[in-house]
């Protein structure tokens, strides 16, 4: 009996560790069957589509309903007044990537650092985050850890903390959530942490929600995301918040397709 319960979990331990590369990959028109030819195109350029939604605006950027892919439904249930959607395909490089690929593309917190936006304010493109690095644990946040080495196996689940010196609003906390989800992966981002602005606090903890998905298609790495915030009337009033959220969704967008060009 022992000996058939330890196969048993051999068994089940190396087919989640096969997983991510068991599953056939599917094509974009697979996932997004609905997107007509110009946003394809967009999508399949170098920056993408980076989309907000005015008051009342619905998702344009809509999977197949049998794709299993809910970052919508995720974020409403948030119930944020300002949201974002984005799309953008990678093109491979060279061989086809896969679902380990996509996550060693999230390791490299550090290199959040430096990563450019273009400030209207200032009519010039500078670094968003002047720092970047990860975090021991959410209540030690002067604690900061390496980023890891590139795995060959993924969790099933996994939580990190990151602090990103912001150049607008200084330091900032995140919570960030890994999680396989069917062909790909969710990866979420939470602030930890209230923001402020000034005196000024401009959101409270856990009001900011960013959600991304990566997927590796036929045609490259699928990185799909929604992302909204929550923020006081005085505030709304004094910041352009749907720019703001897409300023740094672009930024997170090339920090994972950098990634991407970099897996090997």
């Amino acid at each position: 009996m022992f000996l058939k319960m330890n196969k048993t979990m051999l068994l089940m331990a190396a087919f989640f560790a096969l997983w991510p590369f068991s599953l056939i990959a599917r094509s974009f028109d697979d996932v997004f069957p609905y997107i007509g030819t110009d946003k394809k195109a967009e999508a399949f350029a170098e920056d993408g589509i980076i989309r907000s939604l005015g008051k009342g605006e619905s998702f344009e950027l809509n999977p197949a309903p049998s794709s299993g892919i809910d970052l919508q439904a995720r974020i409403m249930q948030k119930a944020h007044e300002h949201l974002t959607e984005s799309l953008l395909v990678v093109p491979y490089a060279g061989r086809a990537l896969n679902v380990v690929d996509a996550y060693n593309s999230l390791g490299k917190v550090r290199s959040l650092k430096g990563r450019l936006y273009h400030s209207h304010t200032r009519n010039a493109d500078i670094p968003l985050f002047e720092e970047a690095t990860r975090l021991e644990s959410a209540k030690r946040t002067n604690t900061p850890v390496p980023d890891p080495a590139p795995v060959s196996a993924i969790p099933a689940n996994e939580s990190i903390y990151i602090k990103l010196k912001d150049v607008n609003f200084g330091n900032s906390y995140y919570r960030a959530d890994i999680s396989q989800n069917g062909y790909g992966l969710v990866y979420s981002l939470t602030n930890f942490k209230s923001l402020t602005y000034l005196l000024f606090t401009v959101m409270k903890e856990e009001k900011f929600s960013a959600f991304l998905y990566l997927e590796p298609i036929d045609e490259g790495m699928l990185v799909y995301a929604v992302a909204g915030t929550e923020v006081s009337n005085f505030i709304e009033n004094r910041i352009d918040i749907p720019s703001a959220i897409s300023k740094r969704l672009a930024v997170f967008i090339d920090w994972i397709s950098e990634g991407v060009r970099e897996q090997k």
